[in-house]
Formats: structure tokens, sequence, C-alpha cells
């Protein structure tokens, strides 16, 4: 009810030390023990009363009727959350159980075409990467053989003279 620590009490009998004085202060503190003791009893017996008369008017049975009436069980909402868990738990990339002829006729068309086209992309992968080895074969042989031969139009290294007759 107070919000009083434990510092607080400390000046508050630091206070009644020097107020009192030591010789009385022991007979203060047993009478406001009595008083706070008798404070609380009267507290306890006026929430009891006021529980009785709830419970003579009624309110007991209002209140547990209203409960019972408002508990998830009744509402409904056990069935909600269970659907709502099937939703969070539900996987549209798995099958559906009893598929009509059509469904399965169009998934049939579907995976043939997705075959189809797998295989002309592997197919045209296959023919590029064919080329690109051909290219690659013939661009390294015609280059080294080019830098080997001078050219035509273009001279020579020039004779050195070696020292002999000739």
């Amino acid at each position: 009810m107070f919000d009083i620590g434990w510092t607080e009490l400390l000046l508050i009998g630091i206070v009644a030390l020097i107020v009192v004085g030591p010789k009385d202060l022991p007979g203060m503190f047993r009478t406001l023990g009595r008083f706070t003791g008798k404070m609380r009893g009267m507290a306890r017996e006026f929430s009891r009363a006021m529980n009785e008369a709830a419970d003579e008017a009624g309110v007991k049975d209002v209140t547990s009727t209203l409960k019972s009436a408002t508990s998830p069980g009744k509402l409904g909402l056990d069935t909600l959350n269970k659907a709502a868990d099937n939703f969070e738990k539900w996987d549209p990339s798995k099958s559906i159980r009893g598929k009509g002829p059509e469904t399965q006729k169009l998934s049939e068309e579907r995976a043939e075409a997705a075959r189809k086209i797998h295989e002309a992309s592997a197919k045209r992968a296959a023919e590029k990467r064919a080329a690109e080895a051909e290219a690659k074969a013939e661009a390294p042989a015609e280059t080294p053989a080019a830098a080997a031969e001078p050219a035509a139009d273009q001279p020579g290294p020039e004779p050195t003279d070696t020292g002999k007759p000739a």
C-alpha cells in the first residue's frame, strides 16, 4: 500500500528517537504496532463482509455464467484455431488427393511441355558448347603458324658478316 523502503524507515526511526527519546520509544512502537494490527484486522473484516454480500446477491453466479459463456470452446474459437493451424501447415506443392480427369490431363500436358523445353534447352546448350570448343581449337592453331612465318612484304633480318670470303 505505502511505498516505504528501509532507508525511509531508518530515517523515521532516527527522528522518532530524537523527538520521543530513548525511554519512551519502545512504548510508542508497541502502540504503533497495535494500531497497525487493528487497522489490518478491520480491513480484512470489511473485505470479508463485502465478499459475503456479493455471494448473497448472486454476483458469483453471474460471473461464473459470464465466464462459461465467453469460453473459447463455447464461441467456436477452438475450431477457428484448428483451421488456422491447418492453414499454416498447408503445403501447396503437395499433390491434391482425388484429382479430376481434366486436372490430371492438364498436369500431364504441362509435364510433357516442361520435358520438351528441358530437352531443347539441353540440346541448344550442347550445340553452343561444341561451337565454342571448335572456335577455340581453330583460333590457337592459326596464331602460332602465322607468327612463325614472316610476312612476304616485310624484309627479313639482315645477313651478318661472318668474316669468311664468299
